[in-house]
């Protein structure tokens, strides 16, 4: 079968600025345009997040356990977690799980955006990259 080569997640936002700035100060993204005003893509390291400007979608967090749509691989989970837990609920996003080893091997924490989306952050404890074959 053909290979997934990278993945790339695709959100809709009520406030396309704010959540720009959201991602930049928050979570350490770089912000770029892509061509249309109605979107952005938000860009750290292998992840990519397009934001797209939807004024009438349900907001996410009134969508319940479907508003998760990411999960995060970080190598230094734990720096990550610092930063991100300096800047996040000033920015308007919230820390929902301190980091925290797991059962299955992974060390995690989850966040939520400005905009109620939730990304749960994991860190392989057993050095793992999580591929299968």
């Amino acid at each position: 079968m053909p290979t997934i080569s990278s993945t790339m997640y695709v959100i809709a936002v009520k406030d396309l600025k704010r959540t720009a700035e959201f991602y930049k100060r928050a979570m350490g993204f770089t912000v770029r345009e892509i061509g249309d005003d109605g979107w952005r893509m938000f860009v750290k390291d292998q992840c990519r997040i397009m934001a797209g400007h939807c004024p009438d979608a349900v907001p996410a967090g009134e969508l319940g356990d479907h508003s998760y749509f990411a999960y995060l691989n970080v190598e230094e989970i734990d720096a990550y977690f610092a930063q991100v837990a300096q800047t996040i609920e000033q920015n308007g996003g919230k820390i929902l799980k301190p980091p925290r080893d797991e059962p299955w091997g992974m060390r995690e924490f989850a966040l939520q955006t400005i905009d109620g989306h939730r990304i749960m952050l994991g860190h392989d404890l057993k050095g793992n990259s999580g591929n299968s074959t």
